[in-house]
């Protein structure tokens, strides 16, 4: 089932999520709706409070050299925990609860991922590069961070003006 993905300026996204305790069919279901809702909206990740459940959840799914997103690529990743995060790389960011907005957003370019996966397994993931950002802005997400929370002064200013007039534009 595809669920409606809140956008900005709705303040259940400034929300911080709870930890994960059940590991079960419901949680299951869930994540499975989650994942045809990321597809669906063309999006490489998704926070669970984007979909307006708060729980420390999230799912990516990285293209592969083609652009394809394969369901066995999915990581579902519950209650993460980045360890040893080292190195810097800047990256143009977007987010499916800011649609239309993209910007260049520092991030760590390794990290080590705790977590645990759909069973309540604890798992481990070494990640560089392109997942290593979105593993960062999805887990912002947890803590009630957008991407553009993480702009300068000037450049948040910007955004303000420029996604007041799209709302304008859609009216």
């Amino acid at each position: 089932m595809l669920l409606p993905i809140i956008t900005y300026p709705n303040k259940l996204l400034k929300q911080v999520s709870s930890d994960v305790a059940l590991f079960d069919t419901q949680l299951h279901a869930f994540l499975d709706d989650m994942y045809a809702t990321m597809i669906e909206s063309n999006g490489i990740g998704l926070a669970a409070i984007q979909v307006a459940m708060p729980i420390r959840a999230l799912i990516l799914c990285i293209p592969d050299e083609e652009g394809n997103q394969e369901s066995t690529n999915i990581l579902e990743i519950i209650n993460p925990i980045i360890q040893n995060p080292r190195g810097r790389m800047t990256y143009q960011e977007g987010c499916l609860s800011v649609p239309g907005f993209y910007e260049d957003i520092e991030r760590y370019e390794f990290l080590t991922l705790r977590y645990h996966n759909r069973h309540g397994v604890v798992c481990t993931l070494h990640a560089d590069d392109l997942l290593s950002i979105a593993i960062q802005h999805e887990m912002d997400h947890l803590e009630g961070k957008l991407f553009i929370d993480r702009l300068s002064y000037s450049r948040r200013k910007k955004f303000e003006k420029e996604h007041k007039k799209a709302l304008k534009e859609k009216k």
